[in-house]
């Protein structure tokens, strides 16, 4: 907007500028046909005035009058002559001021062509960036919709188990067992219970242990097998009801080394880590679930 006022500006100075030196080109043409008629007369003259007065004869007092008149036509004649030479610098001057304001003129539409550039170049980019964005948006919205259908299938799978579980006596009860447990795979544990679950920032509801494929995976005490299937958003899964309504879940497996119903000890191997769960880390996705809610599985594990 600044840019284009003082191309407004340079436009006004330059016409008004070019209107003086209209009016100077017109004032100079009458000057120079006035000293032409003065230089003419001379030249008829013969001469120089002040000569002819002296020898013309004439009566002291007339010469000195027609001398006097003599001097101040050329003084006249010395003023109308100078006037001229400041005309001419004058319009010299009001040209080359024309000329730099043209080029100031130019240079300013340059600069106007490069800005009106660099605003197209600057619209594209934010164009891009807003269609990025709205790409991001768009599969971070994907994202949530299937991590929540994911964890509305798990968790309608866990409360069918729970309808079919029957409650079993066991010589430990699980619900003794807290402090007590130990984690199910050594490695390093980089996803908290309720912390945000991939790019869509969903709460986790367990707990994921990065390891290296094909480490054994432990059952964290025992139980039985109630569900070994690969599923959607998990790989393959494995459950393990430990009584009392408490199962624990182990996912993102390479594979699973038991089957629906085995009976296991705590400590026995019922997986190998890896990432069928379609996560960019190997290792173990692991919850604890009771009644069919989950909780943090940390509270109930000793950490070394």
């Amino acid at each position: 907007m600044n840019l284009q006022i003082e191309v407004q500006t340079v436009r006004a100075e330059a016409a008004a500028n070019a209107e003086k030196r209209r009016v100077l080109e017109r004032a100079l043409a009458e000057r120079e046909k006035a000293i032409g008629r003065m230089l003419m007369a001379r030249q008829e003259g013969g001469a120089p005035e002040a000569l002819r007065i002296v020898l013309s004869g004439e009566d002291p007092a007339a010469v000195a009058r027609k001398l006097h008149y003599a001097s101040y036509l050329a003084r006249a004649s010395a003023a109308m002559l100078a006037d001229y030479r400041a005309a001419i610098a004058e319009s010299e001057r009001l040209a080359s001021d024309a000329e730099a304001r043209r080029e100031r003129l130019n240079a300013l539409r340059s600069a106007s062509r490069a800005d009106r550039e660099r605003i197209l170049v600057e619209r594209r980019e934010r164009r891009r960036v807003l269609e990025r964005v709205a790409g991001e948006v768009r599969k971070s919205r994907k994202e949530i919709k299937v991590l929540r259908a994911d964890a509305a299938r798990l968790a309608r799978l866990v409360e069918q188990l729970g309808r079919l579980l029957q409650p079993q006596a066991r010589k430990a009860p699980f619900s003794k067992l807290r402090g007590r447990l130990s984690l199910p795979v050594r490695g390093e544990l980089i996803g908290r219970f309720g912390a945000p679950r991939g790019a869509a920032g969903m709460e986790a509801k367990g707990i994921f242990i990065r390891a290296p494929q094909g480490q054994p995976v432990r059952a964290i005490a025992g139980g039985q097998v109630v569900y070994a299937e690969w599923m959607r958003g998990f790989g393959n899964l494995l459950i393990l009801d430990h009584g009392e309504a408490y199962l624990s879940i182990y996912a993102n497996n390479e594979s699973l080394l038991k089957q629906v119903g085995d009976v296991v000890a705590g400590g026995d191997a019922v997986a190998t880590t890896g990432a069928s769960g379609g996560n960019e880390e190997t290792g173990l996705y692991f919850e604890l679930r009771h009644l069919g809610r989950a909780f943090d599985p940390l509270r109930w594990v000793k950490l070394k």
